[in-house]
């Protein structure tokens, strides 16, 4: 099951966080070869100098940062088309240039990823873990 953490520094309308979290979900069972229904979203607000980045001038323009906490066993082309796909996306709705998002992967055995009737096994391509 995993968990995408987005803090940015905007404040976002409610449709636009509707919007961003069915692209962040259609974007990560695309690229990881898995269903959506497993997939949680975080989006935290934050005042425009509660995050920084270190080469980030300029707050205003915006900052994100991104930690997705995933099952290991994904390939590094999978991980960066994943995060080049959050910058596209966060770009696209709240104009947060490119060069001001960060995002950081955590990955995890399947069983470190729990619901309430059962805990996930080991990613493989294709699956949908609460399909069965």
């Amino acid at each position: 099951m995993p968990h995408l953490q987005f803090d940015i520094n905007r404040k976002a309308s409610s449709e636009d966080k509707i919007f961003f979290n069915e692209k962040i979900k259609a974007l990560f069972s695309e690229v990881m070869g898995t269903g959506k229904d497993h997939i949680s979203v975080s989006i935290r607000e934050h005042d425009t100098y509660n995050l920084f980045i270190g080469r980030v001038e300029d707050n205003k323009e915006g900052v994100a940062l991104v930690n997705a906490d995933i099952r290991e066993g994904r390939e590094l082309i999978q991980r960066r088309s994943l995060a080049l796909g959050f910058m596209g996306i966060i770009y696209d709705i709240w104009g947060i240039p490119h060069q001001n998002i960060y995002v950081t992967f955590t990955e995890h055995k399947g069983e470190d990823f729990h619901l309430h009737e059962r805990y996930l096994a080991s990613w493989q391509d294709g699956e949908d873990p609460l399909s069965d």
